[in-house]
């Protein structure tokens, strides 16, 4: 029997890049958006505030934009503060580019396993979904969805217990399929 756990964020991730102020290198993004107008032209900030000292940073999003080419629904949600575009444009890989920023996931995710009754069985099939783009170790995610310590799904992997058509050594982001056998 297959089952399917999931990756799912609870907020928004820290966004890391050095305060100017206090030399934090840690920023929460609030969902808060900046929007500025210059004739014909647009700009676009997500704001974000250092965990250290308050100060807020801009994380650009539109810049010198013809406000004709951008989709009225979006203009609506940068006015309205939507989290759920903050949340969007902080996945968005050419956002954290231009802004020279990456993110920090600690804390900012949980491990949705459904009904534990998978470790009785004597081979279980784990599909791990990604509600969004969050970089986990596996071993830490399947250590924590059979309550085992990292050191025995080490244990397992080396004795070939535990298999995986994907690698689980390092970080993955992407949805993976694994098999346990006791």
């Amino acid at each position: 029997m297959l089952k399917i756990w999931a990756v799912v964020p609870t907020c928004l991730p820290l966004v890391v890049r050095r305060c100017h102020t206090c030399a934090s290198e840690r920023f929460r993004a609030n969902g808060k958006f900046r929007v500025n107008a210059h004739h014909k032209l647009i700009d676009a900030w997500l704001l974000a505030l250092c965990t250290g000292c308050g100060e807020t940073t801009r994380l650009t999003v539109l810049e010198r934009v013809n406000v004709r080419s951008i989709r009225p629904e979006l203009l609506d949600r940068l006015h309205d503060n939507d989290p759920a575009l903050a949340a969007e444009l902080l996945q968005d890989p050419v956002v954290r580019r231009r802004n020279r920023v990456a993110l920090d996931w600690d804390n900012a995710w949980r491990l949705d396993v459904g009904e534990p009754d998978h470790l009785d069985r004597e081979v279980v099939e784990v599909s791990v979904r990604f509600a969004a783009r969050i970089p986990v170790r596996p071993v830490r995610l399947i250590a924590e969805g059979f309550g085992l310590s990292r050191a025995e799904v080490d244990r397992l992997l080396t004795e070939g217990n535990l298999v995986s058509a994907v690698r689980l050594s390092g970080k993955l982001s992407g949805d993976f399929t694994f098999t346990l056998k006791h």
